[in-house]
């Protein structure tokens, strides 16, 4: 009976305790909960992330990240005023960073996706900055909220081990991933008797994506957290560039996995509006060239880090998934309401 909802009342009072629990967190921290549209005139343009379009030419958000930037730039650029310094925010001194406020948002967002395990086309996002900070510090923040939240569930934590994305592709297929091409990467499967798609073509980073799926993540301790850093420069997203210990080039952002489910993606956030408005564009021309429709670029995010966003470091964490992981729960329909069968 479709009407009944798909998540226990027991599933539901643990939601409610992760929320109050991560809200008591961040009012502890002093990180202001903000809230931010739904609804843009601009979508995703990442090609494997789909917006949901609504009949008056918008998009349904997919994640907050783009007005929360804004509101980051905008309180930046009035605390330039009050100081009178003509300066970018991002050259404040540190005193005066501070002063800028950390944010958060439990957001709903939505993504035109298939249903799954660990996929609702509704889901929560809880994203957070932090000003001031970059990816490494803020893993150990991310580390300070999860144990946080494992005392409120008088949960023994499980404990939480860092891994590097070039030394994993490194110690398997025996060169750094800016060296390898899929010639490489199929040569290995083979190797291994596992198929490879030929669909994947020539797209490295595709490959890498499968090839991280099916021998890296599989290696993840199973009963505890995993952070994976220092992405391929090529999967930068909407991170900054950056060197790692041995100077090689690399993306300053990192994702959180509990076995091998990823939880949470996260950034030192570049700030550089010309580079962002590139990565836009090369998005756009990757989906022409995988014939998914094209979205309009947001140029208020654009505007606003022209004007100056502060040096910060941002995350998003799959709530549902999260849940999924505190209460042992095997599919995501047990912590929503009403999932997409039922909505």
């Amino acid at each position: 009976m479709t009407w009944q909802p798909s998540a226990s009342l027991a599933s539901l009072r643990e939601a409610a305790s992760l929320r109050r629990s991560i809200r008591s967190w961040m009012d502890q921290q002093q990180v202001l909960e903000v809230f931010t549209p739904s609804l843009s005139r601009a979508a995703a343009t990442d090609p494997h992330v789909l917006s949901m379009a609504t009949r008056d030419g918008r998009f349904l958000h997919t994640s907050p990240e783009f007005p929360m930037k804004r509101l980051l730039a905008a309180h930046a650029a009035a605390a330039a005023r009050i100081h009178g310094d003509s300066a970018l925010p991002s050259q404040l001194q540190l005193p005066e960073l501070s002063a800028l406020p950390d944010i958060y948002q439990i957001a709903t967002v939505f993504r035109a996706e298939e249903g799954g395990r660990y996929h609702n086309s509704e889901f929560t996002l809880l994203e957070w900055y932090r000003v001031g900070m970059n990816h490494l510090q803020l893993i150990d923040d991310l580390t300070a909220l999860l144990k946080h939240v494992w005392l409120a569930f008088g949960l023994r934590w499980p404990g939480l081990q860092i891994k590097r994305y070039g030394d994993e592709v490194q110690q398997r297929l025996g060169c750094w991933p800016e060296q390898l091409d899929t010639a490489l990467i199929e040569r290995y499967f083979l190797d291994q008797g596992r198929s490879y798609p030929q669909a994947i073509g020539d797209d490295v980073d595709a490959a890498l994506d499968l090839f991280m799926d099916e021998f890296v993540l599989p290696d993840f301790d199973a009963d505890a957290f995993t952070v994976l850093m220092d992405y391929p420069v090529s999967q930068a997203a909407l991170a900054r560039l950056g060197k790692d210990a041995q100077g090689r080039a690399v993306a300053q952002r990192f994702e959180l996995y509990y076995g091998q489910t990823e939880l949470a993606n996260g950034f030192h956030e570049l700030s550089d509006a010309a580079v962002q408005r590139e990565r836009f564009e090369a998005d756009l021309l990757k989906r022409r060239e995988l014939n998914v429709e094209p979205v309009p670029i947001d140029e208020n995010l654009l505007e606003a880090l022209a004007s100056g966003l502060p040096d910060c470091a941002g995350i998003a964490l799959g709530l549902e998934r999260l849940h999924m992981v505190i209460g042992r729960h095997s599919h995501i329909s047990e912590v929503i309401c009403f999932d997409d069968q039922r909505a």
